[in-house]
């Protein structure tokens, strides 16, 4: 779509807080970003896209989920690369909150090999939820401390050491 469109849908989710945690506000704010996906093409992926993070956000997680796959489904990775890899850690993320984390890990683990960018945090701390709610904590400890190792303003090597450590098989040499 158009940047205007894009500028628009931006200012609508800046003013998200302005709606009141009710009911009737979560409402409202979903039927704005409706009103916005009304003016996209038919079979636009964007549309989807946005319904999704809209119910997302409202705490409609299983509502959700149909619409991130039915994004992908419509070709966003060839119309937004960003909004498709926000589409695959949201859409894992609510996959997990409805207790289908195996799918979300499924849908995340090839994004660790994925093009490097800033959602590279968000994809291993939603892949870390994932695989902990499967019982898989030592690997999600992992995820996270490789993720927050290269903010340290110390220890860096010694954090990105230890997570590796986590899931090496026993007895690995070390460093």
């Amino acid at each position: 779509m158009d940047q205007d469109w894009e500028e628009r849908v931006s200012a609508l989710w800046d003013r998200f807080d302005d709606y009141a945690e009710t009911e009737e506000g979560e409402a409202r704010f979903r039927a704005d970003v409706d009103a916005l996906v009304a003016e996209l093409p038919a079979d636009s992926p964007l549309g989807p896209f946005e319904q999704a993070c809209a119910w997302d956000s409202t705490g409609r997680s299983d509502l959700a989920v149909p619409l991130y796959r039915e994004a992908l489904r419509r070709g966003l990775p060839g119309v937004n690369r960003y909004k498709a890899r926000r589409t695959k850690i949201q859409l894992a993320s609510s996959l997990r909150n409805i207790g289908r984390a195996e799918e979300g890990v499924a849908l995340l683990t090839p994004e660790l090999d994925a093009p490097s960018d800033e959602l590279d945090d968000p994809v291993r701390a939603v892949l870390a939820l994932c695989l902990s709610s499967l019982g898989r904590d030592r690997e999600a400890l992992s995820l996270v401390l490789g993720a927050l190792a290269p903010h340290l303003p110390r220890y860096q090597r010694s954090m990105a050491h230890y997570a590796r450590l986590l899931v090496e098989p026993a007895g690995s040499p070390g460093v």
